[in-house]
């Protein structure tokens, strides 16, 4: 039995799904920060996760698919959330509120997150696909944020709201992967959105 406002408990199914949705992404990122990119396949990935290769894409249609992560899934919840947002909150603040799930998950898989960002780095040939599903999300974004305002999607501000968003969750977690006994992402992913609410101001030098 679920409440207004919130999502029912995925089922046996759908956990079963996920778990073998990030069994694939961990052994791809695993044996791709071992060996490089293009040392790896889909049935050496496949393996390492107990399951056959026809199984793998089933979830991804790539490997490069399996290590930048699931676009699809976040955009989904993310534009859920946004639009169950009360209609008089502030953007900043409905689109900051939408973000608590993902936090909660990144925060969850640290490990899994930080070794994420760094096989990213360290492989540039898998930015167009990550650059692609952002933009994807944005896209998506953007829609939500312009119906809650009540403008164009093509007006200026739901694209801008948007991306600095996105810059401000990505500068977040980038502080947070950096420094494992620092403050917790949702603290660093706070301060962040307080800024651009604030309108950006200097830091006080005192």
């Amino acid at each position: 039995m679920t409440t207004a406002g919130t999502e029912p408990a995925p089922g046996l199914r759908d956990r079963k799904k996920r778990r073998t949705r990030a069994a694939l992404a961990e052994a791809a990122l695993r044996l791709v920060a071992e060996r490089g990119l293009a040392q790896v396949t889909v049935e050496e990935i496949s393996e390492a996760a107990d399951v056959s290769p026809r199984t793998f894409f089933n979830y991804f249609a790539c490997k490069d698919d399996a290590l930048v992560g699931d676009h699809a899934g976040d955009v989904e919840r993310l534009v859920a959330r946004l639009a169950a947002a009360p209609p008089g909150a502030a953007v900043l603040t409905a689109l900051r509120a939408a973000l608590d799930e993902v936090i909660e998950e990144i925060h969850a898989e640290r490990e899994l997150w930080c070794l994420r960002m760094d096989v990213v780095a360290r492989n540039p040939a898998l930015l167009p696909r990550l650059l692609a599903g952002n933009a994807e999300t944005e896209r998506a974004i953007v829609e939500v944020v312009a119906a809650r305002v009540g403008v164009d999607p093509d007006h200026g501000y739901p694209a801008l709201v948007t991306a600095v968003s996105g810059a401000a969750l990505r500068t977040a977690m980038a502080r947070w992967a950096a420094h494992s006994d620092g403050p917790d992402l949702a603290d660093l992913v706070d301060e962040a959105f307080a800024a651009l609410a604030a309108g950006l101001p200097q830091p006080d030098r005192s």
